[in-house]
Order: structure tokens, then C-alpha cells, then sequence
């Protein structure tokens, strides 16, 4: 079965994990949000692309769901010594990384390639698809104003409340997003935050009209009501003027989706086929079981 996944940061990560365990390489192309990338020190940073590529090649820090594991902080201390905004920790391996997309990005190589070959180098055989191929900012209308996504989540801690979300520039998908969607038999959500990590992607052009048809499984990033990790819950009062809960992310990709994954004891939304299971992923073990539960629910309904 050929396997499209929708992937914003750790939650998405670690179910993309789970798929590659599951599926040959061949069969699993992961589409990337790319909303979230921004310039920083002079370097292109890609955090979402980081999270996923790291998380494939057994790379990514066991808990704080960002960066590298046993990673050093000696450039970063520096620049703080020297006065350098420091409100973005990068890492030293993972500086390593910005340096070389940024210049293979300056020498005029598409972001997608400079993409397969960081995951080349550092083992990642699943495909790893940036949504686009130029920068595509999310923005958020705040009561601080308007603020791109790490000025609002990193630097002001995802503090002001949240109005509207939206994209900024070229809305054109990388062309092997497409391709990759038009050979999917089954695409999955990963349970990431729909309006910051999975809308950017599904607000390009002609990609949801690509992924409508298809069997489409999304996982509820909601549980007991409240987000596994990150802002979503606030976001969800705040826009869509509801409670948190699987029938919110189900209604929000209403249209779309043909299941929804979620935890035990959540309510099931009403309208959609559901499979309720355990969906926090705190190993290596819950990841391929969620990855095994989420086809095999997939392989229930097309039947």
C-alpha cells in the first residue's frame, strides 16, 4: 500500500515513525509543512523538516521533541556571550545542518533536493517531501498584531491569543507533493495541529482537491481534552469557539477525512467512521502499534 503522510512537528514525527517501521521506503512519501520555516542568524531553518528527518534517522532527543539528542551548546553560548538574539536555541550538530541547506539552497538547488540529500546523508530512506519549494510563511493574527509562527510560539511562548491563522506567498505545492498524493492509496493526518501544521499544507494549490477521494485517516491530536503537546487547545477555543475533542478535529477536516483515529474514552464525533485506541506515543513500540492500527482501520473501511 502507497502511503502519503500529512506531518507538521513531534506528534506527526513519531507516527511517521511508526509508518516507516511498517511500510518499505518505497511505499511512504511524507508531506512536510513548511509554514512554520523562517531565517535565523542568516540561516534557513526548517524545524518541522528537522523534527520529521531526525526522528527517522534515530536522531531526535528523547523528550523535548525538538533538535538532537546529546546535542552541545557552544556556538549558541557564544552567541549569547557576544549578545546575538538568542531566543532560538540551535544546537551544534543541528547548526551543522542549517549551515549546509542554507548554502546548498544559495547555490540555487530546490529545497526539495537539498532535503533528499540531508536525509540521504544521515540514512532516512522513507521519501521526505517539503509542501513547497518557496518560503510560505504562517502568520497569526494576534492581540500583540500580526506575528510569524516562531516570533509567536518560541519567543513569545505562544502567549497572545490567537484571532485568525493564515499564509503569506506563493501557494504553488512542490510538483512532487502532487505526484506523490496522485499514487497514495491511503493518505494519513498525523496528530499534528490542524490550523499551524496541516492546513498550510492543504491550503496549496489543488492539494486537497489531489487528496479528495482517497482514503483518508486522520489521528486526533486531542486527548481527554486537552493537546498531547504544544498550543492546539487554546487555539481551538479561541477559533473555533468550542471545547477541545476529537469531534473538533473531526469537524474540521469534515469533507476530507474517511476515519478518525482516537484515544480510549474520548467521546467518538459523530459522522465519521472512528477506531478509538491508545494514540500517545511514548515509545518506539506505541509508534509501530499506532502505525499497524491506523492501516489496518484504513483496510476496514475499504472494504
Amino acid at each position: 500500500m502507497k502511503i502519503v503522510a500529512l506531518s507538521g512537528g513531534v506528534g506527526g514525527a513519531k507516527l511517521v515513525d511508526g509508518l516507516a517501521a511498517v511500510v518499505p521506503a518505497e511505499a511512504l512519501a511524507v508531506v512536510v509543512n513548511t509554514g512554520d520555516d523562517f531565517v535565523h542568524w542568516g540561516l534557513r531553518i526548517c524545524p518541522d523538516l528537522d523534527t520529521v528527518m531526525y526522528t527517522l534517522a534515530g536522531l531526535a532527543h528523547p523528550t523535548q521533541g525538538w533538535g538532537l539528542a546529546e546535542e552541545s551548546w557552544g556556538a549558541f553560548a557564544m552567541v549569547e556571550r557576544l549578545g546575538g538574539p538568542a531566543w532560538f536555541r540551535l544546537g551544534d550538530r543541528d547548526l551543522g545542518v542549517h549551515l549546509v541547506r542554507t548554502q546548498r539552497l544559495a547555490s540555487g538547488a530546490p529545497l526539495s533536493t537539498v532535503t533528499g540529500e540531508l536525509c540521504h546523508a544521515l540514512g532516512v530512506r522513507a521519501r521526505v517531501l517539503p509542501m513547497c519549494e518557496t518560503p510560505r510563511p504562517t502568520l497569526l493574527d494576534t492581540e500583540a498584531g500580526t506575528l510569524d509562527f516562531q516570533e509567536w510560539l518560541v519567543r513569545r511562548r505562544g502567549a497572545p491569543a490567537v484571532s485568525r491563522v493564515w499564509s503569506s506567498g506563493p501557494s504553488a505545492p512542490s510538483p512532487l507533493v502532487l505526484d506523490a498524493i496522485a499514487a497514495a492509496e491511503l493518505v494519513v493526518i498525523g496528530p499534528s495541529n490542524p490550523y499551524v501544521s496541516i492546513d498550510p499544507i492543504l491550503g496549496l494549490d489543488g492539494v486537497r482537491a489531489a487528496i479528495a477521494g482517497k482514503p483518508v485517516i486522520a489521528v486526533s491530536p486531542i486527548v481527554g481534552g486537552r493537546a498531547v503537546k504544544g498550543p492546539l487547545a487554546p487555539m481551538i477555543e479561541a477559533l473555533a469557539r468550542r471545547a477541545p475533542s476529537p469531534a473538533a478535529i473531526a469537524d474540521h477536516y469534515a469533507g476530507l477525512v474517511t476515519g478518525l483515529v482516537l484515544e480510549e474514552g474520548d467521546e467518538p464525533p459523530a459522522g465519521v467512521a472512528a477506531c478509538a485506541t491508545r494514540t500517545v506515543m511514548t515509545s518506539r513500540d506505541d509508534r509501530v502499534r499506532l502505525a499497524r492500527e491506523v492501516i489496518a482501520f484504513a483496510e476496514e473501511l475499504g472494504r
